[in-house]
């Protein structure tokens, strides 16, 4: 397979560097808008040859999309309407990003759209660039594709296979499910760690009792503060209806919680704990 990648990042580096040791990709060839990025990506090994969009979409056999949700939907549309306009029905473009109902709507009646598979890893770190890219990040995390039914079963089967070289489990459900889902257990914990990371950084001005005071439960609940704002910022934007109702019902807990300790009822305080605590059998 020869694969061009548009976004030389954290996920398009990683399945980069996997993709080729792992024997699936003949060749790699990408795109990014910021030459620092780029040129970083070709200097490491990421890529064989950084090229313009163009280039990488007539040499590639799939074309990997791996830029932030706002520009992933105008890029996904162009590589469509290049198949369709230079009649090119064996190539592929996926996505990889962590919204899928827009671009599923921007995609709905293409011409092409069978040639589009919608999928998003479920695998990242707070880092961002091609620098931060690692190998097996993916293994044996799941991977959601939405809408494949809009997919031709080759393309399905294709990227089913690039995701089986990753080591990923594939999980198939609808745009609209993803969306919903994602925002409860992926998009709220950033929600989480931005406030978080506020709330401290507005109190403690001194940042030297954070660091000296900062345990590692902290650190850890606090990790993704350090995500990247270019990428997050148009997450919560595209996903606003789902992320704001998932807010709404965690600001509750919050106050039933903060209402429990405020009140000193320690049987609430306890009960509410333990509830929690059921999630020790579903994550080790």
């Amino acid at each position: 397979m020869n694969i061009g990648i548009i976004g030389l990042g954290l996920i398009g580096g990683s399945m980069a560097i996997d993709l080729r040791r792992r024997k699936f990709a003949d060749s790699i060839v990408g795109v990014d808008a910021d030459m620092i990025n780029a040129s970083a990506a070709l200097r490491i090994g990421l890529v064989d040859e950084l090229v313009s969009e163009d280039e990488c979409v007539e040499k590639s056999d799939i074309i990997i999309v791996a830029v932030p949700v706002s520009a992933a939907m105008k890029v996904v549309c162009r590589v469509l309407d290049r198949f369709q306009k230079e009649g090119w029905t064996d190539k592929i473009v996926m996505d990889v990003c962590s919204t899928k109902e827009p671009i599923a709507k921007a995609t709905m009646y293409h011409a092409c759209r069978s040639q589009y598979v919608a999928t998003h890893p479920m695998a990242g770190t707070e880092y961002s660039g091609p620098w931060s890219a690692l190998p097996n990040l993916f293994d044996s995390k799941v991977c959601i594709f939405a809408d494949q039914e809009e997919s031709s079963p080759k393309a399905v089967e294709t990227v089913s296979r690039l995701y089986d070289a990753l080591n990923m489990r594939i999980s198939f459900m609808s745009s609209a499910s993803h969306d919903v889902h994602t925002a409860y257990v992926s998009h709220l914990s950033h929600v989480i760690s931005f406030a978080l990371a506020n709330t401290v950084l507005d109190k403690e001005k001194d940042e030297k009792h954070i660091f000296d005071l900062a345990s590692g439960g902290f650190s850890s609940t606090v990790r993704l503060a350090k995500s990247n704002a270019d990428m997050w910022t148009p997450i919560f934007i595209q996903n606003k209806e789902n992320l704001v109702k998932v807010t709404d019902a965690f600001i509750q807990k919050v106050q039933e919680f903060r209402d429990n300790i405020e009140n000193m009822d320690e049987a609430a305080i306890r009960s509410f704990i333990d509830e929690a605590n059921r999630i020790k059998r579903i994550i080790k």
